[in-house]
Parts: structure tokens; sequence; C-alpha cells
């Protein structure tokens, strides 16, 4: 029941413990229990609403960004990866295989200052040896939901 409980609360988190619960054919007092064991353990970290900030304004500018990082010594990639984390602008943090040690995802008001605090706080860390910057220009899904649901939205553009 975990796995089938966790894909409909990632799918819509709003589900009500009664609809959860006539989906999973137990009762709601199972299924508060389940999700609060869930909370407790840390499967759950928490709840967010996903929105679309190019509807709302047009001061919203995210980037990816990949750093390649020196390991530091009985920490690896740590120690580095939890001081990115902690900058207030920075929405997600993931170590890498490929071509890169550490993809950063940023969000700021404007290009300048998300290239700013490239500039000025993530490529002047210890450890940091480059950094590439990319910034989202357009999202089409995003965590599994659709950004562009009207014939209007594509290929919108306006300067």
């Amino acid at each position: 029941m975990k796995e089938k409980l966790l894909a409909l609360l990632n799918e819509d988190a709003r589900y009500t413990a009664a609809e959860l619960a006539t989906m999973l054919g137990v009762g709601e007092g199972e299924v508060r229990d389940a999700v609060a064991e869930l909370e407790k353990s840390g499967v759950i970290r928490g709840y967010k609403t996903l929105i679309d900030w190019a509807s709302v304004d047009d001061v919203h500018v995210t980037a990816i960004i990949e750093l390649k990082i020196v390991p530091q010594a009985d920490e690896g990639f740590e120690q580095i990866a939890e001081r990115i984390a902690g900058f207030e602008h920075v929405e997600s943090v993931y170590l890498m295989s490929g071509g890169y040690d550490l993809c950063v995802i940023v969000t700021g008001q404007t290009f300048q200052k998300v290239a700013m605090f490239v500039a000025k706080r993530l490529a002047t860390m210890d450890g940091v040896t480059s950094t590439a910057t990319h910034f989202v220009l357009r999202r089409y899904k995003d965590m599994g939901v659709a950004m562009c649901d009207s014939p209007d939205d594509r290929g919108r553009i306006s300067l």
C-alpha cells in the first residue's frame, strides 16, 4: 500500500484521506496513520504547490547551473553541496554523474541577479573549479505537470 499511497500523493497532494482510502480500498484511519508515519520517517519531506510564475509576472528567472567540484578529503561532495543548499535562492542541488558534479537550480528576479549570484557566490567557493549557467526560457512540463495547456500558449512571444 505504501508505494501506491506515495504515487497518489505525488500525483495530487490535495487528495483527502477519504479519497485516498477509497482509491486504496482501506479505511481513512489507516491512510492517516500511514501518511503520519511516512512524514515522521522522512519519506514525505513536504508538500509544495507547482506555480506557473510566467503567468503571474515577468520577474522570475530560473537557471540550471553545472558545477565541477574538487571533492574534499573524507567529505566528498557533501560539505560543498550542503553549503550551496543553504543559499536562499537555491531551489535544488543534485550530485550528478557525467560531465559535471553538481547540478544547482536557482531562482531570482533577473538574469543579471542570477548571473551575479553565480559569479560572486558559487564560482568563488573553495573547491569549485568551473560553472556553466543555463537559463530556463520556458517550461513545457514541470514535475509531471504540463505547463502549456492552451493553444494560445504555444509560440507566444512578447518583448
